[in-house]
């Protein structure tokens, strides 16, 4: 009896072994438990108004811990112009460790002030989150694909056209995990107008219109700024230009008015391209288009700063799914006129996107987040809904997330976010070239007839800050 009573008892204790090798190890600790091996060590590299919104973000996932911040900046005083925060390394050290004291959570941050020391020496980082300005998020983007680290990056991707496709490529050749930051992409508003699209709720669409309210953050300059400036104290100033020809410092470059200027940003076609162009893009499958032409309105097309607002337009070939297509961009307040099928007492959000079709119209007045409406109202309460075919988002944040620890691809990847960022910049090329209208040779990145515009579509970068 002893005898049997023994061996079933190492039959139980073998059998509770072997169900514990298989039991998630989230389980075994409880809940909320997640094992440190699971967990994705993440460093910010920009700590400006703009990554606090990714940090706030991170920080809500169990198997995210922020290790580092890197910023040229050590402490800037917020300025009321937009976030109203203390932003710099300093601050947002003291910002994280306080975050997660509140989650009962004890971890410190290290600060540096040059990204690529942060690499050298915080080996356990497995991804970054890229908020610098525009001039240096291919450089820090590459460099950080490199080293092995997955990257997400603010939009728009890059600065130029060749950088654009510079990042595809090394992502393409490292299969990291990345993300563009443009986070309407993850709206569910934004994934049913794709659907609506790609079932043909109103037929072929034959003109698209974007528009945002954004204009010049400086209202006062006509150009670049001709007297420098003193630098302020703790900001490693030739650092934050990074690959940038060297330009002394203006008290109007910081913070976030750099997008004024062509130099380090893009302006309002820039900033909101990859916002407001997405779901035209990503519905109608837009790529390479034929012919660029943005005008600038309200100032004297300066060579250095960008106006304060636009109309653009890209004409996009047929393809065997369909027709050719027009879209137009507007900034600055200016705004499309409403088609017959709309109510002629229809009011347009300060941003939205309309898509004006054989059947109809769809339009999301209001940005990504805004759920689509179909007119004429007949068609509106007729159309069946189709079958969602694109997976609802768990958050633009946890997809790239979800990605790096084996889950399905995040959906603003290097691969789709390159294409929209090319086109954003074309219209940016348009820009900067005074409005010339552009006939675009994708295949060999080429304005055609303008052989001066290949400086602007890949720029040159000072010694020692070249990419590869």
């Amino acid at each position: 009896m002893k005898k049997n009573q023994r061996r079933h008892f190492i039959k139980q204790v073998a059998a509770s072994s072997a169900a514990a090798m298989i039991v998630p190890r989230h389980v075994l600790g409880g809940a909320g438990y997640v094992a440190p091996s699971d967990r994705v060590n993440v460093g910010i590299v920009g700590a400006g108004g703009q990554s606090m919104f990714s940090v706030r973000e991170l920080m809500k996932l169990d198997n995210v811990r922020l290790v580092s911040v890197a910023d040229p900046m050590e402490h800037q005083m917020p300025t009321g112009v937009l976030y109203g925060n203390e932003t710099g390394r300093v601050p947002f050290k003291k910002w994280i460790e306080e975050g997660y004291a509140e989650k009962s959570v004890k971890q410190k941050i290290s600060i540096y002030e040059d990204f690529r020391v942060m690499l050298e020496k915080e080996k356990s980082i497995d991804a970054i989150v890229c908020a610098t300005p525009d001039n240096t998020h291919a450089y820090v983007s590459i460099t950080s694909m490199r080293q092995g680290k997955h990257v997400y990056t603010e939009k728009p991707m890059c600065h130029n056209i060749w950088e654009a496709r510079k990042m595809r490529e090394v992502a393409k050749e490292t299969g990291l995990a990345t993300q563009m930051g443009n986070q309407g992409h993850a709206a569910d508003a934004l994934r049913t107008t794709v659907e609506y699209l790609r079932a043909g709720v109103i037929g072929n669409v034959k003109e698209v219109n974007c528009w945002v309210g954004a204009t010049r953050w400086n209202p006062g300059l006509k150009g670049l700024p001709t007297e420098p400036t003193p630098v302020p104290a703790g900001l490693n100033w030739d650092l934050w230009l990074g690959p940038t020809e060297y330009q002394e410092y203006h008290e109007s470059f910081t913070p976030i008015t750099w997008r004024d200027f062509w130099k380090f940003g893009a302006g309002a076609l820039g900033d909101f391209g990859c916002h407001d162009m997405d779901v035209a893009v990503w519905g109608l499958d837009l790529a390479d288009p034929t012919s660029v032409q943005v005008f600038p309105a309200g100032n004297r097309r300066s060579k250095e700063i960008a106006p304060f607002g636009e109309i653009g337009h890209y004409y996009f070939p047929a393809t065997d799914k369909r027709p050719e297509v027009k879209l137009n961009w507007y900034s600055g307040g200016l705004q499309p006129e409403l088609p017959p099928e709309m109510p002629s007492r229809f009011t347009l959000e300060g941003r939205g996107t309309m898509f004006v079709g054989e059947k109809g119209v769809i339009v999301q007045s209001g940005g990504m987040w805004s759920e689509p409406l179909v007119f004429p109202k007949a068609l509106g309460d007729s159309f069946k809904k189709p079958e969602q075919s694109i997976p609802r988002s768990p958050g633009h944040h946890k997809e790239w997330i979800d990605e790096i620890t084996g889950g399905p691809r995040a959906l603003s990847n290097f691969d789709y976010a390159s294409r929209l960022t090319e086109i954003t910049l074309l219209g940016v090329l348009s820009l900067r070239m005074r409005g010339q209208k552009i006939e675009w040779d994708a295949e060999n990145m080429k304005v055609k007839g303008w052989p001066s515009a290949d400086e602007l579509i890949k720029e040159p970068v000072r010694a020692g800050w070249e990419m590869s």
